[in-house]
C-alpha cells in the first residue's frame, strides 16, 4: 500500500481498520484456544484417552478448526484418515508445531483433497464490516 497523496487522516483511518482487524482475529484465536482447553479439562476428568481428532484439534491454530470440519463435511473417510496420521506425528514428537488453516488446507490439498472453505469479502461501510454482496444489494435498491 502506498501512502504517496494520501492525508494524514486517511492513514490514520487505515490503520485504526488494520488494528480492529487484527485485534478481531486475536479475539477468535483467543475463543477457540479457550474452547479446547475446556474441552480437554471435561476430557481428562472422564480419564479417557483423546481420540485422534482430539490431538489434531489441539495442535490447530488460526482457522485451523475451521479447515478440518470443512474437510470432515466434504470428505470423512479420507479426513479421519489424514487426522489418524496427523496425530501419530504429533504423539511421536515429529510435529511439534502449531498448524494454522492454511497448512491444514496445503496438506489436504497436497494429498489430492480440494477442500473448499466458505469465504466473504468485507468492506468497511459507516465505521462497520459488512459482506460485499449486502454492500452491493443495498446499493442497487
Amino acid at each position: 500500500m502506498s501512502t504517496e497523496g494520501m492525508s494524514t487522516e486517511g492513514i490514520d483511518a487505515e490503520l485504526e481498520r488494520l488494528k480492529a482487524k487484527r485485534l478481531a482475529e486475536m479475539q477468535k484465536n483467543a475463543h477457540i484456544k479457550m474452547a479446547q482447553k475446556e474441552k480437554s479439562k471435561t476430557q481428562d476428568a472422564g480419564e479417557q484417552p483423546p481420540t485422534p481428532r482430539d490431538v489434531v484439534v489441539a495442535h490447530l491454530g488460526f482457522r485451523g478448526l475451521e479447515v478440518l470440519e470443512s474437510a470432515e463435511v466434504q470428505f470423512p473417510a479420507e479426513t479421519r484418515i489424514i487426522v489418524n496420521k496427523l496425530a501419530g506425528l504429533i504423539r511421536s514428537g515429529e510435529l511439534a508445531d502449531v498448524i494454522d488453516g492454511g497448512q491444514l488446507l496445503s496438506i489436504f490439498r497436497m494429498v489430492g483433497l480440494p477442500v473448499k472453505i466458505a469465504t466473504t469479502i468485507k468492506v468497511e461501510e459507516d465505521g462497520k464490516f459488512v459482506s460485499l454482496s449486502d454492500r452491493i444489494k443495498s446499493r442497487s435498491c
